[in-house]
């Protein structure tokens, strides 16, 4: 066999096979996280087929906008054969997002870290359409999407353009959330998508070789050399972990002469960084940045950021102060994007931060509309809005009274369509039902009043809580959404879901209920700390080589795969490239 037959033979076996044909429309833009795409799978096997009866119509329109996370695991287990399938996105590939950081040092290539939507949705079962252009709006009455292609002005073609759909999935994930402090979007870097990891790159470049020209003073240097992070969470911690080492590890052997003018700063408006983690990971990370080096500003809140000066007010204080800097990355959170606000506006959701949907993934509000990611919020139902009717829905017999076995026959159903019931029976350790419905001064009752009931239950809502923004939630839900997507048509004669309370019959699938796997801190110098199921923590250099496993595994292709090891073994044996380029 010769080299180029064995290359053609594998380039084969890694693209897969060619599919048939549908339309389906997604769109979504990467989101930040840790953890993700391929744990997913644990909320969805191989994709399932309807066995229904063929439609003898057209096939359904699905329109789901955005390649980041969500919209890209709902592409990737998505029967596409059943719908007609269309992808949109401004991008045209899917970036593995929590390497971001790494990419910002040279640490990892960007070009590492994407893999292109056409090669991802040429694997599918179904003709998967593409087209590259923004979505501008979304128009509810008439069910369809306003999309603008940015190409260049010479081309010939229509710009804008308009697609109908029957269902819309939107993924378009969030943009960065200023607050509106002044000279931040002029002054600052962000860490979103891959063009910003390649900017910063550049300017940190530039910092160094504006430092080393000669005819500056001291502290121009030194304010070329300054370093601020705004943001202490997962992202901004990693950056700041990984400027440390890009400097430490080469650039301190290619500009010797300004290696004790470097200073890097974290301004945090908390009391701690990572304060999402558990104390013990905060802790921690907080020593070994002071230790390294890194000073951390916390409970500081920046008021402006201007070309020269980071402006920021001392809340134990109440003093405001200022300090020079080179360059800033703003870390500091999400907003919303513009489409999606006009969107909610349409469908009564203007006082909402973000686009709130049911346990179910629907946009509340409006008719076959899904968002899933960052740029939506599911609004859990509280348990005691629905408390009598739970009640009436046990009592079989109607005898007022509620007995041990009743609750039993029903408590299946509540904790599949109240998930903070389940929460709540596990921070109480309580092991028999018996325990629950016992009186206040803990004596064992045969049965309950509706009024007693309601007490038994009354805090069990204290355990709702939001999911966070990351790409492992972005990724479970678009797996889970695929498969009731898949099902569709069969749960309609056989459904999964828990029982209707309040009228009759069950729902058609169960709720959307997300599995947290873990999440990675890496903390520089080859450690890294993560927070793992079951309360458990591991701190140090053996979990950063278990960071380096996981990343590896959870890389959306082979191709992706192999790039990502590569860099990091060239970067061991070789060094970070530090050409502007």
């Amino acid at each position: 066999m010769t080299i180029s037959s064995f290359f053609t033979r594998a380039s084969r076996a890694f693209n897969g096979h060619p599919v048939a044909s549908k339309l389906l429309v997604l769109c979504t833009l990467s989101s930040g996280g840790l953890l993700a795409y391929a744990e997913s799978q644990s909320n969805v096997g191989s994709p399932s087929v309807v066995d229904d009866k063929p439609d003898e119509s057209r096939k359904k329109r699905v329109v789901v906008l955005g390649t980041g996370w969500a919209g890209t695991s709902f592409l990737k287990y998505l029967d596409a054969s059943a719908y007609d399938v269309q992808v949109v996105s401004p991008r045209n590939y899917f970036a593995f997002t929590p390497l971001l950081p790494s990419v910002t040092c040279g640490t990892v290539e960007a070009r590492s870290i994407v893999e292109p939507v056409r090669k991802i949705i040429k694997k599918r079962n179904g003709e998967i359409k593409f087209c590259e252009a923004e979505c501008v709006k979304i128009d509810a009455t008439n069910k369809s999407v306003i999309l603008r292609a940015n190409f260049g002005t010479n081309l010939v073609g229509n710009d804008e353009f308009s697609l109908e759909y029957d269902y819309l999935v939107i993924a378009i994930g969030a943009q960065v959330n200023t607050f509106n402090t002044p000279g931040v979007k002029e002054n600052c870097h962000f860490l979103k998508e891959v063009e910003d990891a390649q900017k910063i790159r550049t300017s940190v470049i530039d910092c160094f070789e504006m430092a080393v020209l000669p005819g500056l003073s001291e502290e121009e240097r030194r304010r070329n050399l300054h370093f601020v992070v705004v943001g202490g969470g997962p992202t901004g911690v990693e950056f700041a972990a990984e400027l440390h080492d890009y400097f430490q590890e080469d650039l301190v052997k290619l500009y010797p002469m300004v290696k004790d003018l470097v200073k890097i700063t974290v301004i945090q408006s908390g009391d701690h960084i990572l304060n999402m983690f558990d104390d013990r990971i905060s802790s921690f990370a907080e020593q070994k940045f002071k230790r390294d080096g890194i000073d951390v500003q916390t409970g500081c809140r920046v008021v402006s950021v201007s070309d020269k000066e980071i402006t920021m007010k001392v809340k134990p204080k109440g003093e405001v102060c200022s300090v020079p800097h080179g360059l800033v990355v703003w870390s500091t959170g999400i907003g919303t994007r513009p489409v999606v606000s006009d969107f909610m506006k349409q469908i009564g959701q203007a006082d909402k931060r973000v686009l709130v949907t049911d346990e179910w993934l629907r946009v509340k509000g409006c008719e076959d509309v899904y968002a899933i990611g960052d740029c939506a919020s599911i609004t859990q139902r509280k348990i005691m809005e629905d408390i009598s009717a739970i009640f009436k829905a046990a009592d079989k017999d109607n005898s007022g009274t509620l007995t041990v076995g009743e609750f039993q026959d029903v408590i299946d159903d509540i904790i599949i369509r109240y998930p903070q019931m389940e929460l709540y029976l596990r921070s109480q350790h309580v092991q028999d039902l018996k325990d629950l419905l016992k009186d206040p001064e803990g004596n064992d009752r045969t049965e309950v009043n509706v009024e007693e009931f309601k007490l038994a239950l009354a805090q069990v809502d204290s355990q709702m809580k939001s999911l966070p923004a990351t790409a492992q939630v972005a990724a479970q839900q678009g797996a889970y959404l695929s498969r009731c997507f898949n099902q569709r048509e069969q749960r309609k004669e056989n459904p999964e879901g828990p029982r209707r309370f309040k009228s009759s019959g069950h729902h058609d699938f169960r709720p959307f209920r997300y599995k947290h796997f873990g999440q990675f801190a890496p903390l520089g110098g080859e450690e890294a700390a993560a927070e793992l199921p079951g309360d458990w923590v591991s701190i140090g250099h053996s979990t950063q080589w278990l960071w380096y496993s996981v990343y590896a595994s959870k890389q959306v292709s082979w191709r992706t795969r192999v790039l990502v090891v590569s860099d990091w073994t060239r970067r061991f044996i070789f060094g970070r490239d530090s050409s502007r380029i």
